[in-house]
């Protein structure tokens, strides 16, 4: 027998049509779990019991009247009566928005961003808030605002971020997917050291209104998940833009979904590997190098042609980038008077920005835009590229902050020397969860793919899934029960229909 959080978010859904489970059991079951674990690993900052059983009734109605109208199943959302949280950067119309920061602890979102707006439209339960650090600026979640997001594979160690709280969750069975976002390698920092697949889209893949600023692209929703299917699913859910977006992405053609690519075989690709960084100080930890060998060697098993290269990023784009970086920090909604109440490292980074002049700006914005002109014609010859995920295995909570701010930044710079490069050029790249260290520490691995080819990356990390399966691989976390109301289900078939 299975229990409810160990089936996927493809199952849950084939349960609630079909009538195996209703969205109020499987609902009720989350929460228990949240209200019962959550602490322990910092996932949540609100939980939305309330919201979240009035969904699930409406879910639970839905099912019934396609029974009663004729309808079928097959009319309902695809998502219908699963929770999925939501990260706490994100606007969700009557809940508090913290944006990972004491200084916005009371406030609320009077409406949805546009990618709650699809997310709802698919049917999906919310339920809750995940933990984010402040304005979503570093790639670890410790704050003020709750307790800090840890890994569930070893509670001493970060969760990572700026997605840390939904990693993990979804890595001790507290949600069986989550939205994130991803600026600098937001939702691949928290896959890899949670032991998850996690996908950051192409830019314009995903709107980012109605009021979030697109204006350098790096930042992007994306989903975070137990399996390849079930982050194409909940990014075929996320996908669309509005008017007013400064970036956008034509749709997939007709009868075409990303899930539909999980089902795919990706057939021999080019895939370009390297090792090499533009970061000053990083060094590659030999269990994240073991990591990368592995997936080479499997990679090459599997059929496809792997070369080394170089990556073409120039070394000036980094002080470039770290000058957006600065930029970004200036805008978070703050008053000059609550400067004093933000965390050490956002005054840092702020400050830091404030000093910059609107030529400057423009200049580190032309540098960029050269640099990746530069590397997308280099790197074009190939269908996907392969790095590490970070260059270090799951950092101790407290570790970053223990070191004074400008330090504190440097070290963040060679734990993620890869990951902010895609953000750049805004090609689509996925943390895939192939390698675990001797002390049972996962260590990802990440793909890179040509603009607008996530198809492609979606087709090759679920022939990777299905060559080394870690679907059923959990943290000690996992089996600790609910309550004695638990209870279980067999498990159904793969499709949600």
């Amino acid at each position: 027998m299975t229990q409810i959080h160990d089936l996927t978010v493809t199952e849950l859904a084939a349960a609630i049509r079909t009538g195996q489970a209703s969205s109020a059991e499987i609902t009720d079951h989350y929460l228990d779990r949240i209200d019962r674990l959550g602490e322990q690993v910092g996932a949540f900052y609100t939980v939305t019991h309330e919201l979240a059983r009035e969904q699930a009734a409406m879910a639970d109605k839905a099912v019934a009247a396609t029974r009663t109208n004729g309808d079928g199943a097959d009319s309902l959302p695809p998502l219908t009566g699963v929770p999925i949280p939501i990260k706490d950067l994100n606007m969700v119309a009557g809940v508090r928005l913290t944006y990972g920061s004491a200084v916005l602890a009371d406030n609320v979102a009077t409406e949805d961003d546009y990618v709650v707006e699809h997310l709802k439209a698919a049917g999906i339960v919310i339920t809750g808030k995940t933990a984010t650090p402040e304005f979503g600026l570093p790639c670890y979640t410790e704050t003020k605002i709750g307790p800090p997001a840890r890994t569930p594979w070893d509670l001493n160690r970060s969760a990572g971020g700026s997605s840390g709280g939904a990693a993990a969750a979804v890595a001790s069975g507290l949600a069986p997917a989550a939205q994130g976002s991803d600026g600098g390698g937001s939702i691949r920092i928290p896959s890899s050291v949670c032991g998850l697949f996690g996908i950051k889209p192409t830019r314009g893949r995903i709107s980012q209104g109605p009021l979030m600023p697109d204006l350098a692209g790096l930042s992007t929703d994306g989903p975070l998940a137990r399996t390849v299917a079930d982050a194409a699913l909940l990014l075929d859910a996320m996908t669309g833009n509005h008017l007013g977006d400064m970036y956008t992405l034509p749709p997939l053609p007709r009868g075409e979904s990303f899930l539909g690519y999980a089902g795919r075989e990706p057939g021999k690709l080019r895939i370009a590997r390297s090792l090499t960084t533009v970061i000053d100080g990083a060094e590659v930890h030999p269990d994240c190098v073991a990591a990368y060998e592995d997936a080479s060697a499997l990679l090459a098993a599997l059929g496809h042609e792997v070369e080394e290269v170089d990556l073409p990023f120039p070394e000036e784009a980094v002080p470039s980038f770290i000058t957006l970086w600065y930029a970004m920090a200036t805008l978070a909604p703050i008053t000059p008077d609550q400067e004093g109440e933000l965390l050490p490292l956002t005054r840092y980074l702020r400050a830091e920005g404030l000093k910059l002049s609107a030529a400057e700006l423009q200049f580190a914005e032309a540098i960029l835009q050269g640099s990746v002109r530069v590397a997308l014609n280099a790197l074009s010859g190939y269908d996907a590229i392969l790095t590490p995920t970070l260059a270090l295995p799951p950092r101790p909570v407290g570790w970053f902050d223990e070191v004074e701010p400008a330090e504190n930044f440097e070290r963040q710079k060679r734990f993620t020397p890869w990951t902010a490069l895609y953000n750049l050029s805004g090609q689509p790249a996925v943390s895939v969860p192939l390698y675990w260290t001797a002390e049972g520490l996962p260590i990802g691995i990440m793909l890179a793919g040509r603009i607008a080819d996530e198809a492609t990356l979606i087709s090759l990390s679920a022939q990777l899934e299905a060559a080394r399966p870690w679907q059923d691989r959990h943290p000690p976390i996992w089996q600790l029960l609910s309550g004695p109301a638990l209870f279980a289900l067999a498990a159904p078939g793969p499709s949600a229909g």
